[in-house]
C-alpha cells in the first residue's frame, strides 16, 4: 500500500511543507495558476525578502488580485503554457492544484515553459489533488476530473523521462475543508470564478443529497488527499 493510500498526514498549512522541501528566503518565485494567491501572500509575509510573480488566466480573479496589492507580489495574466518571462528568471516554480487545469494537450508545453524560466538547479513544486475520497465523490457528480488529474501525473512522468528534470521528493498529505452548509459549498466550490458550472435541477439535487450526507450540527468537514512532487531543473547542456 502506498503512503497516499495509508492515511496521509493532515497538514493545516501547506507553506510549512513547502518550507521543509525548498529554501524560501530571498528567492525569485513564479506561481503558475495562482488563483487568489493565498500561499504566495503568506509566503511573502513570512519571507519579505522574496519576490513572487503570480500568473492567472481568470480575468475576474486577476482583477480581485490587483485590488489587493502586496509588496513583492506581481500579478500577470498568462497561461502556464505561455509564460511571458525571460529565461532563467526564477529559483522556484509553484503549481498548486493548477497543473490539472492546464489543457491536457498543453501540459507538456507548460512544464517545458516552466523549465525555461527556471534557473539551472531550480525547483518545481507541484501539489495536486488525489482522485478519490468523499469530497471528490461529490464534485465528480457535476465535474469529473479523473482524466485531467491522471494526465497531470503522466505529464510529470514524461518530463522526468526527458532527462530535463529529476524528482527529489514526493509526499502525500491531506487537507481539511469545512463548510457551514450547502450554500457555503455552492459559493466556494461550485461558484468559483475560473469555471462556469451550470447544474440542472437533477444534478443539483444529487450534489445536495451527497453533501448533506456529511452534514452535522457543526457543518460538513472533508479530508482531501493531496500529492506533492518536487522536481529539480537539470543543468542545460547548451
Amino acid at each position: 500500500m502506498s503512503a497516499i493510500e495509508a492515511a496521509p498526514p493532515l497538514i493545516a498549512d501547506e507553506l510549512d511543507l513547502l518550507g521543509e522541501l525548498v529554501p524560501l528566503a530571498g528567492q525569485d518565485i513564479i506561481e503558475l495558476g495562482c488563483g487568489a494567491a493565498r500561499l504566495a501572500r503568506a509566503l511573502l509575509r513570512r519571507h519579505p525578502d522574496s519576490r513572487v510573480t503570480a500568473l492567472e488566466v481568470d480575468a475576474r480573479q486577476h482583477a480581485e488580485n490587483l485590488a489587493a496589492p502586496q509588496p513583492g507580489l506581481h500579478f500577470v495574466v498568462a497561461p502556464a503554457q505561455a509564460v511571458p518571462c525571460a529565461a532563467a528568471s526564477f529559483d522556484l516554480a509553484l503549481m498548486l492544484k493548477s497543473l490539472h487545469h492546464v489543457p491536457v494537450q498543453a501540459m507538456a508545453l507548460a512544464l517545458e515553459e516552466t523549465r525555461r524560466v527556471l534557473r539551472p538547479g531550480g525547483h518545481l513544486y507541484v501539489s495536486e489533488p488525489v482522485y478519490g475520497g468523499d469530497f471528490s465523490d461529490i464534485v465528480r457528480l457535476y465535474h469529473d476530473e479523473r482524466v485531467e488529474r491522471a494526465a497531470a501525473q503522466a505529464a510529470l512522468d514524461g518530463a522526468l523521462r526527458s532527462g530535463r528534470w529529476t524528482q527529489v521528493a514526493q509526499r502525500g498529505f491531506a487537507t481539511s475543508s469545512h463548510f457551514v452548509d450547502f450554500a457555503d459549498f455552492l459559493r466556494r466550490v461550485v461558484g468559483v470564478t475560473y469555471a462556469n458550472y451550470r447544474l440542472d435541477e437533477r444534478t443539483l439535487a444529487a450534489v445536495r443529497a451527497a453533501f448533506e450526507g456529511h452534514l452535522g450540527p457543526q457543518g460538513a468537514r472533508f479530508l482531501r488527499p493531496m500529492q506533492v512532487r518536487l522536481l529539480r531543473c537539470a543543468p542545460r547542456s547548451s
